[in-house]
């Protein structure tokens, strides 16, 4: 058996916008400047009172972090619900992961910094209720790169890490990945750079989701 897991943000749904916009109306509701795009695509994928932090300019969590993370998550909801920032699949990603379900050794999960409403409503949006068998979210664990997310997955299931492939659009998922001894699989269509991800520790990149499965073969081999 083999344990495959994927990041979500970035990697499996387009949710930069989104989460930019949330984060820009949040940082502007507390006095600061409008974030750019490129900031907050740097920080996707760790968990939010960390990620706000950092845009701060903080090397750790303070009493305003904690109230931005909890007025972003307060208006979270209200700005997705708004014309135009639904999280969109990636192309490619449905029909992956419905090839993916029909195989009989491999066990699917889902390793995110959203907070569990976030991924919960990824599920039900996408039809995806039933295709994670295990998943671990920021509301679980520590921060990407802790191996904590994988770590759990693997001991949930009962598969080694060596037999664990993490997916993962950022620079955090390839560490988080090697942190914990699994494979590191960077995807080309997130927010990270392919360098950064080779960087990180990426043992292999697919350039569009009908790669995985036959990468997952050859890796078998």
């Amino acid at each position: 058996m083999r344990l495959v897991l994927f990041d979500c943000d970035g990697t499996l749904v387009d949710s930069a916008h989104l989460i930019h916009e949330v984060m820009a109306r949040t940082f502007e509701d507390f006095g600061h400047a409008r974030l750019q795009l490129a900031a907050t695509k740097s920080i996707i994928g760790l968990t939010l009172d960390i990620a706000i932090a950092r845009l701060r300019g903080k090397a750790h969590v303070d009493e305003e972090a904690q109230a931005m993370t909890a007025h972003y998550k307060k208006i979270f909801m209200g700005v997705r619900a708004e014309p135009g920032y639904r999280e969109p699949l990636f192309p490619g990603i449905e029909p992956m992961m419905r090839r993916l379900e029909r195989e009989d050794d491999m066990l699917i999960g889902a390793v995110t910094g959203k907070s569990r409403r976030g991924l919960d409503a990824i599920r039900v949006t996408h039809g995806l209720e039933k295709t994670f068998l295990v998943s671990r979210t920021a509301d679980d664990c520590p921060s990407k790169p802790h191996p904590a997310m994988v770590s759990e997955c693997c001991a949930e299931t009962g598969i080694d890490a060596s037999r664990t492939v993490v997916i993962g659009d950022a620079i955090y998922d390839m560490q988080m990945a090697k942190a914990a001894g699994a494979q590191a699989v960077g995807v080309a269509w997130g927010y990270a750079s392919v360098p950064e991800l080779v960087e990180a520790g990426a043992d292999h990149i697919l350039r569009e989701p009908a790669e995985l499965l036959q990468w997952l073969e050859l890796a078998d081999a």
